[in-house]
């Protein structure tokens, strides 16, 4: 299952990594949202009926940005989901500064919709453990978070390294890739298919997280 992040438009922003997926084996569906009217807790509620549905005995979850925090509540409601693995990429799981100074900003702020509420302002659950996760986050800086000034490096052009380190991940990696670059990248497309299939990501080219616990 694909989760899309803040502002994608129907997924569109996940069909290359979506190819890879479906070239690899993995039969793929794609979760929609948008986040005008609903906090992430609500989507996740969604996101649950819609695996539900689902005929298959395991089932992976890959999700990009905010994508990433509607798992996380996904998983605080609902821990005894159907075996598979789990990928988040560049979800700043821990809040989001760019987040945090759009929502500041009365001008900005209808452009999060209810992102906010235990999510991109913090508050995010805690991961228990459920299942393996693995974490990528990316370090070239180029994106459209430098417009509202941008997180700490280093950091992927909307969030940074530490934004996306999750407490309790099976594994986590730092790859040379945008917010967006992410989901066109070759590279992270391997990282996320060796990850589903061992619970690992490939490390010898990449740069280790500090904080990820050993598989």
């Amino acid at each position: 299952v694909l989760v899309h992040g803040l502002w994608s438009v129907g997924g569109v922003d996940l069909l290359k990594l979506k190819h890879s997926l479906s070239a690899a084996g993995y039969e793929c569906h794609s979760f929609n949202y948008h986040v005008w009217g609903k906090p992430p807790a609500k989507i996740a509620e969604k996101l649950h009926a819609f695996i539900e549905n689902i005929d298959a005995p395991v089932i992976h979850i890959v999700a990009h940005s905010f994508g990433g925090i509607v798992t996380l509540h996904l998983f605080d409601q609902f821990p005894f989901m159907k075996q598979g693995r789990v990928v988040l990429l560049a979800a700043p799981v821990n809040g989001s500064a760019v987040g945090r100074r759009i929502s500041a900003n009365p001008m900005t702020r209808w452009m999060l919709g209810q992102s906010h509420v235990n999510g991109l302002s913090g508050d995010v659950p805690e991961w228990k453990g459920w299942k393996d996760i693995g974490v990528i986050a990316g370090n070239f800086p180029i994106g459209l978070g430098l417009v509202a000034g941008g997180p700490e490096l280093p950091h992927d052009g909307t969030v940074s390294v530490e934004e996306t380190q999750l407490k309790g991940a099976t594994d986590a990696i730092v790859l040379p890739v945008s917010h967006l670059g992410m989901l066109m990248s070759s590279q992270v497309a391997h990282q996320v298919i060796t990850f589903l299939r061992t619970g690992k990501f490939d490390q010898d080219t990449t740069t280790p997280l500090l904080d990820a616990e050993p598989a």
